[in-house]
């Protein structure tokens, strides 16, 4: 596996729109869909085999219809922070000083249909 699909690589390195055309990719992204409005879920839950991986995808994905921002860090922290709380808070996403409170905001990911 090359040093960009394990999470690895810097931000600035440049990112082929094909390398988000994968099995893989398109799993991670399929399951990031899921999680509906007023929830997240933890790249872990995403791609429990390459967290980073996950990470790396939706770094790499410009579909404005995928709603990045209802995921976050397995602690309820926010790697996008600000912003990202802002359109969590919209949503109605609660939480416990900086991070999600993520004993009411979880949400698992379930494979098959969704």
């Amino acid at each position: 596996m090359d040093q960009k699909l394990r999470g690895r690589a810097s931000q600035t390195d440049p990112v082929s729109p094909a390398a988000i055309d994968t099995p893989l990719a398109k799993q991670v992204l399929e399951r990031i869909r899921r999680v509906r409005p007023g929830f997240v879920t933890t790249y872990g839950d995403l791609c429990p085999e390459a967290p980073r991986f996950a990470g790396w995808v939706l770094a790499s994905c410009e579909d404005p219809d995928i709603p990045w921002q209802r995921i976050v860090r397995a602690d309820g922290s926010l790697a996008k922070g600000e912003r990202q709380r802002r359109l969590l808070e919209s949503e109605g996403v609660p939480f416990r000083g900086r991070r999600v409170d993520m004993s009411e905001a979880w949400m698992p990911i379930e494979d098959g249909t969704a």
